[in-house]
């Protein structure tokens, strides 16, 4: 687990899928993503292959829900995928939390827990359009290149190794 000043990260379960799938359920939050919100059943299903571990060996995949302590539910995802000291990291937050830099603070947790790591880079993909993803990216060091990957603009920190 990471805790942050407000949130609790805890490790992605299968049995986090029905609570789950009413924060990500509203349509908005598939804006700059694509696809669909999904069923209570499709997103445990999603949960039982993302906490199996990937199938590369050479990568690790991190998983966490985040925690909102005041208020004792879930409210959104972080998640790194780890290969060769690169960590390329997401994050979401449910429609109704948003604007309260619960992305920021899981996203900066998230970072912070890196750097315990074997991590000398890290990435994430952020759409050209998603001002609130770009400003949370900033907000924990990353920053934009010129590099597109599926309409997505590549946001990188270099740490040193520890």
């Amino acid at each position: 687990m990471i805790s942050t000043a407000r949130l609790d990260l805890i490790p992605l379960r299968v049995e986090h899928a029905a609570e789950m799938a009413e924060v990500l359920a509203d349509l908005a939050l598939h804006t700059f993503t694509g696809g669909a919100p999904l069923t209570p059943e499709a997103l445990s299903a999603r949960y039982e292959r993302l906490t199996a571990g990937s199938p590369d060996p050479g990568t690790r995949w991190l998983n966490w829900v985040i925690a909102l302590r005041d208020e004792d539910r879930l409210t959104g995802t972080v998640q790194a995928a780890i290969t060769d000291h690169v960590a390329e990291v997401a994050w979401v937050v449910g429609i109704p939390w948003q604007g309260r830099g619960i992305a920021r603070e899981a996203a900066q947790g998230l970072v912070t827990r890196l750097r315990t790591r074997p991590v000398h880079t890290v990435i994430a993909h952020v759409h050209p359009d998603h001002h609130a993803s770009a400003a949370v990216a900033a907000s924990v060091g990353l920053t934009p290149t010129s590099e597109v990957h599926d309409g997505e603009v590549r946001w990188l920190l270099h740490q040193p190794l520890q």
